[in-house]
């Protein structure tokens, strides 16, 4: 079934903001750790922050600090990616993905068991 869906993606101009959202269900929503990644064209998969309900720790890449928020609404079960002060190299699929990884693994995606389908984020200069 499905666990995890995103949505919020669209074609923004530099210094504009866009919110994504990530609705998980079933076993994704129990999980302890929900994180976003993106992938550019001809790009491996990169994280981009990580949110860990246990603590409410959370982790960005340094790319988007300052200018990203991770959050979430638990009562929705819904992840949350704010950005803010987008630039042309923020343009790809962004993910929103959902597992158990330890401190050492938050960063890898293939420490997630969950996906979602991704939303295309585009920011034009």
């Amino acid at each position: 079934q499905v666990q995890l869906v995103e949505s919020g993606g669209g074609l923004v101009q530099a210094g504009g903001s866009l919110r994504l959202s990530c609705v998980a269900s079933g076993e994704a929503s129990r999980s302890p750790t929900m994180a976003w990644f993106r992938q550019a064209p001809g790009e491996e998969r990169q994280y981009v922050a990580v949110v860990r309900w246990s603590n409410s720790r959370t982790y960005y890449t340094d790319s988007v600090k300052g200018r990203f928020t991770i959050s979430r609404d638990s009562a929705a079960n819904t992840l949350y990616l704010q950005m803010s002060d987008l630039k042309p190299e923020d343009t790809a699929v962004y993910y929103c993905a959902a597992g158990s990884p330890i401190l050492s693994t938050l960063t890898r995606d293939s420490a997630y068991n969950y996906w979602g389908q991704g939303t295309q984020v585009t920011v034009s200069s």
